[in-house]
């Protein structure tokens, strides 16, 4: 059994796919279509505490640049990549000035890394930290295009330009649908800093990074502008039903429904012998609802037994629950074994406020991948317990001889105090 508690990565995705009201036959498949070439813009903060020398005995700006040189040369192709600075160029003090200090240092486009590297020498720390502006002129910067859209904020200090807050900033960004995911690394970060830069991400369905070497710097840039150019799958909608015999068949993909508060919805998945099932399941409070709420994924046969269970619960911290399982079939010795129909259950425990509408239902986003099994598939779910049922048997065996040899030594000294 897998248990996972991601951030919001996907939701808007999600949302805006049930809101277009996407309609596709249940037995449909997300298929992977031919995107439109991604588009990534670093924006990095070059304001003066990037002078600071405390990442490996060097400064931040040193280590930003070491990072963006070999993320440059490891760009993939048909990537169209550009970079915006913060904080570069305005030295004086004026705050109006200082928070209007972002400009587009190589434009997105088709990279040209000689052209790239030149300028990122020319980088030195100067001024403020105008976070707000530069997430809002980078997202102009990104307009047009079909293709995924990405953009990696790097930065070692809060946003200076308040009440801009970029927080919010972000939020506008994502609520007006564009696709576009900000992630955030944070240099030798504060808690305030850590703070506002895992806002940013949580506002777009990306990710924060803390960052302490350069090392860890370049590598996770590189993660990042390399998944910009991984293909994009798009969710297809489906409908799931109350009882398991009348379901949706899903094959591998990515699907969103609807579910109403505290109800369940079922699908079916045919899974051969010698495969393995993992599915996921994410369901979004897309209203206001009450704190203390789960959400249960269960693996049940034809016939309602239950097979393995993934399930998760939120207090009210955060806006998306999510689980997991995993159902190894054993490879089967007859010829023309036919698959085994797998139902997979659904069931959320939220619960609305008063005066929210309940109609229509929570957005739900399902995956669900049939792989090639372990060599042993029957190991993963014995008992319930995956391939840990091994170490709880050590356990008990240990137990057992520990209690045996304790016994022993306790009579034998029991013995030696009657003799003496």
């Amino acid at each position: 059994m897998i248990r996972t508690h991601r951030p919001a990565a996907g939701v808007c995705a999600l949302l805006a796919a049930l809101a277009a009201g996407i309609a596709f036959p249940g037995h449909a498949v997300a298929d992977e279509t031919e995107q439109a070439a991604p588009k990534v813009e670093l924006v990095l903060d070059v304001s003066g505490s990037m002078r600071t020398a405390d990442i490996d005995g060097g400064t931040r700006m040193a280590a930003a640049k070491q990072a963006f040189n070999e993320v440059l040369d490891a760009t993939p192709e048909g990537v169209q990549l550009g970079i915006r600075t913060l904080g570069a160029n305005y030295r004086g003090n004026d705050r109006k000035e200082g928070c209007k200090d972002t400009a587009q240092l190589y434009p997105v486009g088709t990279l040209d890394r000689t052209e790239a590297k030149t300028a990122v020498a020319t980088l030195s720390p100067t001024g403020w930290t105008p976070i707000g502006p530069a997430l809002l002129k980078a997202a102009d910067d990104l307009q047009g295009g079909a293709g995924t859209r990405r953009i990696v904020l790097i930065s070692d200090g809060e946003d200076t330009c308040q009440p801009l807050d970029p927080c919010e900033v972000a939020r506008e960004i994502a609520a007006k649908g564009v696709g576009l995911t900000i992630d955030t690394l944070g240099l030798v970060p504060d808690a305030k800093t850590r703070d506002q830069l895992s806002c940013i991400a949580d506002a777009t369905g990306g990710t924060y990074t803390s960052v302490q070497h350069k090392e860890e710097l370049t590598d996770r840039v590189g993660q990042l502008v390399d998944r910009a150019a991984d293909p994009v799958v798009t969710p297809v909608a489906t409908e799931g039903t109350d009882q398991c015999s009348s379901a949706p068949a899903l094959k591998s993909g990515l699907y969103t429904d609807r579910e109403e508060f505290g109800r369940q919805r079922w699908y079916k998945v045919d899974v051969e012998p010698g495969k393995e099932l993992r599915a996921s399941v994410s369901v979004a409070a897309d209203r206001a609802v009450n704190p203390d709420y789960g959400v249960l994924l269960r693996a049940v046969t034809v016939h309602g037994r239950e097979i393995v269970r993934g399930e998760a619960s939120g207090t009210g911290r955060t806006d998306v629950i999510s689980t997991g399982l995993r159902y190894p079939k054993a490879e089967s010795d007859d010829e023309g074994t036919t698959p085994e129909t797998v139902c997979l259950q659904v069931t959320n425990s939220f619960s609305a406020t008063a005066g929210v509408k309940t109609s229509p239902g929570l957005p739900v986003e399902l995956t669900v991948d049939v792989v090639d099994g372990p060599s042993k598939a029957s190991d993963v779910a014995s008992f319930g317990l995956g391939r840990g049922w091994w170490l709880l048997g050590a356990l008990v065996l240990t137990g057992f001889l520990a209690g045996l040899v304790w016994g022993w030594v306790s009579r034998w000294r029991v013995a030696v105090w009657r003799t003496n």
